[in-house]
This record gives structure tokens, C-alpha cells and sequence, in this order.
């Protein structure tokens, strides 16, 4: 039997103008946008339709992007395409939760809100650095990190790009000691935080301390965690993977491939952008995966 997951990009993905044919096409994603204008307390149509620089500073991006997948999940799902399962990449994974039940409208778009503002403001500006690595494996990637501090893992995205995150001057050591190593593909990424690596423990511990007053409902159906790619079920363990998940490594190809393994064939990215399309396909070049960034690909299905 054919089974189907949702899957949310995360930041990175974001641009001018997403959600907007949602938006103008139905009500109940008008509905989102305004309930997230009203929850912040600034203009969500705005930021996200109006060319803007705030756009790209995670505490704003990651409430963005939240509002858009659960606006874009609720039209999708009125056509009657439902999931058997979902997953997202980082901030995604709060978009996944909105789909598995676990969190209302409300406490996704708070939480995420809350969640960018301590990471803005966990490291100076300056101080982390992030980059992709690509065409190693990850056991050499791992190896070599374990020799320099304040470098992780952040991402294991598919086969051959891992990202990763620290001090940008572990990273920079990292880049040079992976090329000394026979790896040519090492890029410094334009990002504005050292996301998933250690030095956001604290932004995680401190988040922790707000999904602890906030209510997870529980699952209609089972999400994979970012933290460690497998399937949960439980809605007791959601509170204890988000606060572990902001700093700690995003596990996405391994949720992708533990999905294929029970038996998910056909995937649909829901927001901007294609990058967790590619994803799948280098991990699995049979799988079926759909984008649904617009009205027009909605239509399409």
C-alpha cells in the first residue's frame, strides 16, 4: 500500500512572495496569516509578499516560514491530501508537528517566534560560521571534527553534503583540514547563526523552558524527529527532541531513509524552493516527490 509524507523545508528556503497564491486563493490560509499578524504584533502579509530585509534574520524568518507551510498544508489538505506521515529540515520540523496534531496554530507560530529570537541572540554576530561539505563521507567528516572543539555537525542532509557549524574559527580549521584530507568541496555559507552546533545549547535549554508550558497535542499521525531520524509516536518525547533540537545535529537523511524503509514511496514538499526534493532523490533517485510552492502546482495534482 502506497504511503505519503509531508515533508517542510527549513530556513534557507525563504523568498519574497511565499504562501502569497494561498493566500489570495482561500480563506483558511488568509486565516494563518492574519492569526500570525495578530499574535506578534507586526504585518505577516508584509513580510513575506513585500520585498524586505527582515526577511532574512531568523527571528523573523522562522515565524515566516511556520505561517507559510500551515497555510499551505491547510489548503492542500482541503483537497483531500492527507499524509500518512511527516518530517521537516530544522525549523520545519514544527510545520511537521502542526500536521502530525501535535501543535496548534497558535503555539507553532509562538514557540518558532520565541525559538528565533533566542537564536539571534545566542552568539554574537561574527563570532559562528557554518559550511557545507560536499562529496565526503560523513565517518571522515566525523573523524576530523573530533580533533578540533567547537566545531559540529549540523546537518546530514543525503550522500555527500553534510554541513557544519561552530566557531568560525573551528570552522575555517575544519574547512583546511578536510581539503588537507582530499575533500575539494568545503563552502563558507552566508547564514546569520552557528545553527545546530553547541554554542546554541543554552537557546535550546531556554526554549525548553516554553514548551514546557505549551500543550502538545496527541499524534494523528507519526512525525520523524530531526535529532535522531527516527519515527515518533509519542506525543510525550516532542517537548524533549525541540529543545535538543536547536542545537544538536538535524538527522534528515536518516529520517528519509527510515520513512522509504516503512514503506513512504511518494513525497510532497510543501513551501518554498526544492532543496529537500533534491535531497530525496540522491538518497533514493525511485522515489516519487511532488513540490507544492503555489496554487499552480496544486492544481497540477
Amino acid at each position: 500500500m502506497s504511503k505519503k509524507a509531508f515533508l517542510f523545508p527549513g530556513q534557507g528556503a525563504q523568498k519574497v512572495g511565499m504562501g502569497q497564491s494561498f493566500y489570495e486563493a482561500d480563506a483558511d490560509a488568509r486565516a494563518v496569516f492574519d492569526e500570525a499578524s495578530e499574535l506578534l504584533g507586526y504585518d505577516m502579509k508584509a513580510l513575506c509578499f513585500e520585498e524586505n530585509e527582515k526577511l532574512n534574520l531568523t527571528q523573523y524568518t522562522q515565524p515566516a516560514m511556520v505561517t507559510t507551510g500551515i497555510a499551505i498544508m491547510k489548503v492542500v489538505e482541503k483537497q483531500g491530501l492527507l499524509p500518512d506521515t511527516a518530517a521537516g529540515l530544522s525549523l520545519g520540523e514544527y510545520e511537521a508537528l502542526y500536521s502530525a496534531g501535535a501543535l496548534s496554530v497558535t503555539d507553532a507560530i509562538r514557540v518558532v517566534a520565541r525559538r528565533g529570537e533566542l537564536m539571534e541572540a545566542a552568539v554574537p554576530a561574527g563570532v559562528g560560521a557554518m559550511a557545507a561539505v560536499l562529496g565526503a563521507e560523513a565517518s571522515l567528516i566525523e573523524e576530523t571534527l573530533s580533533e578540533i572543539p567547537e566545531v559540529w555537525i549540523a546537518n546530514y542532509n543525503c550522500p555527500g553534503q553534510i554541513v557544519i557549524s561552530g566557531k568560525k574559527e573551528a570552522v575555517e580549521a575544519a574547512a583546511e583540514a578536510l581539503k588537507a584530507r582530499g575533500i575539494k568541496r568545503v563552502l563558507m555559507l552566508n547564514v546569520s547563526g552557528p545553527f545546530h552546533s553547541g554554542l546554541l545549547r543554552e537557546a535550546g535549554e531556554e526554549l525548553g523552558k516554553v514548551l514546557a508550558e505549551t500543550e502538545i497535542h496527541p499524534l494523528r499521525i507519526p512525525y520523524y524527529a530531526n535529532v535522531t531520524g527516527d519515527i515518533v509516536e509519542d506525543a510525550a518525547a516532542v517537548k524533549g527532541l525541540l529543545t535538543e533540537q536547536v542545537y544538536s545535529s538535524v538527522r534528515f537523511e536518516q529520517s528519509i531513509r527510515n520513512m522509504l524503509s516503512a514503506g513512504v514511496d511518494t513525497f510532497y514538499e510543501l513551501g518554498p524552493g526544492k532543496t529537500l526534493a533534491g535531497f530525496v532523490k540522491k538518497i533514493d533517485r525511485e522515489a516519487t516527490v511532488v513540490n507544492i510552492e503555489t496554487m499552480e502546482d496544486l492544481a497540477k495534482i
